[in-house]
């Protein structure tokens, strides 16, 4: 069938009426909603003019009715960013992550956009912000790329944009030649540095306890994330004859006014696993265990004057004094370092597979139900690679001698990428199965 009066298009309107009235004028026309349904729209005006200008203004904001009404292109990017934290506080979500969120978005995101409508929001002015941010750092605009894009995606999801602004932009690049693991010469420096940091007789104050010294052992012996290792409880270790086992079943993080506390799960699903502990490793342990009651099972091993959990915050001060002491805090050596390193060790010698499953990115992590299994169901292997490779006392140097291979490069920049996407978006963006699982490397004895 043909003729009639077309369907006013959603967001638009038809014909404008105006009619006198008292001293002034008042304009009407009709204003397709959000929902579909035609509704009446007036406005009034001292003039014609005037009141065609008041009613047409009237409808650029008008709100809608029905859930996609709340926002439009000329909603405000604050209006945006308010909605969009009010639907985070219902995700599920870890707080720490959602934390996270919130401060990219006030320290970085908010600052760049605030002044700006939705529809002032283009690709172009989105490119600018980014490469702004890469210039500081790949990991700060990698964030702020994350956050626009669950900005912007939302915004889809109430039909207030037609597309996304943050699609065709740039792609970061992440810097290349960064090295991926420790030395055995640098981690034997360190080793040294935090032996011997603080201990002259000069030294003012109190001494160290040694706690963070024991715990960069722990890191190079399990290639735990540092809030794993600060949440271990004498609860989650197990010593048999066979060799030592931690269950990764919690992690530390900081809550706003609050400090550090343990949270009873990791990261990830992947991440609750069991993982053999090398002798070096194994040896810290036991002589932090031996100082805690056996009745004081779910206290964290490391632990503050309090009772309560370390802060990776202090961790990290502490450890920067070690890279000073040791005269290597200009070579950017972070705790991540200590990951890296033991990933390296693991793929080296047993695959790229075995080093995501150890590192908590195998999926088929181990779930609570096979807490009770015996040992037997624990990989010891990379704990014999790390002991090998990392111990204290003759070290074997073969893992770590060659030159890193393109092929590792990329196995071990994945696992960097998976960790900063599940610190981004609260969980993992890839499966373990994507992560090159080549065969073993040449383990020469």
């Amino acid at each position: 069938m043909s003729g009639g009066r077309p369907r006013t298009v959603i967001g638009t309107y038809g014909a404008v009426g105006l009619r006198h009235k008292g001293r002034g004028y008042i304009a009407t026309a009709r204003y397709r909603d959000a929902d579909g349904r035609l509704r009446p729209v007036t406005a009034s005006g001292a003039s014609r003019s005037a009141a065609q200008a008041r009613l047409k203004e009237r409808m650029l904001n008008r709100a809608g009715y029905g859930r996609q009404g709340r926002l439009a292109l000329t909603s405000s990017f604050r209006e945006l960013v308010a909605l969009w934290l009010s639907d985070l506080d219902k995700q599920d979500l870890v707080e720490s992550t959602k934390e996270n969120y919130r401060d990219d978005i006030r320290r970085h995101v908010m600052p760049a956009f605030e002044n700006l409508t939705l529809g002032e929001i283009t690709t172009g002015r989105v490119e600018w912000f980014l490469k702004t941010e890469a210039a500081v750092s790949y990991s700060r605009a990698k964030h702020s790329r994350t956050m626009l894009n669950l900005l912007f995606g939302f915004a889809l999801r109430y039909d207030a944009m037609p597309r996304n602004p943050v699609e065709g932009t740039s792609q970061l690049k992440k810097p290349k030649g960064s090295p991926q693991a420790l030395t055995l010469e640098q981690i034997a420096a360190i080793r040294r540095a935090a032996a011997t940091w603080r201990t002259g007789e000069d030294v003012k104050g109190p001494r160290p306890d040694g706690q963070v010294r024991d715990i960069i052992e722990v890191l190079l012996g399990t290639a735990l994330r540092i809030g794993e290792v600060l949440a271990v409880r004498p609860c989650d270790i197990a010593d048999p004859p066979k060799g030592m086992v931690i269950a990764v079943r919690g992690t530390v993080v900081l809550r706003t006014g609050r400090g550090a506390v343990r949270q009873n799960h990791p990261k990830t699903e992947h991440s609750i696993r069991r993982i053999a502990v090398p002798d070096f490793a194994a040896v810290v342990l036991r002589s932090r265990l031996a100082t805690i009651g056996r009745g004081d099972t779910e206290r964290t091993i490391f632990a503050n004057r309090e009772g309560g959990p370390l802060s990776p915050f202090n961790v990290r001060r502490t450890f920067r004094d070690f890279l000073e002491f040791a005269g290597l805090d200009d070579q950017g050596i972070t705790l991540r370092w200590y990951r890296r390193t033991g990933a390296t060790v693991i793929a080296r010698g047993a695959g790229a597979g075995a080093a995501a499953t150890f590192l908590g990115h195998g999926s088929t992590a181990i779930t609570e139900g096979h807490y009770i299994e015996p040992d037997r169901t624990v990989d010891h292997s990379p704990a014999a690679l790390l002991e090998r490779t990392l111990r204290p006392a003759h070290p074997d140097r073969t893992l770590l001698r060659s030159e890193m291979t393109a092929e590792e490069e990329h196995a071990l920049a994945q696992f960097d990428e998976l960790d900063d996407d599940q610190m981004a978006n609260g969980g993992p963006t890839h499966d373990a199965a994507s992560v090159n699982r080549s065969p073993s490397h040449a383990n020469p004895e």
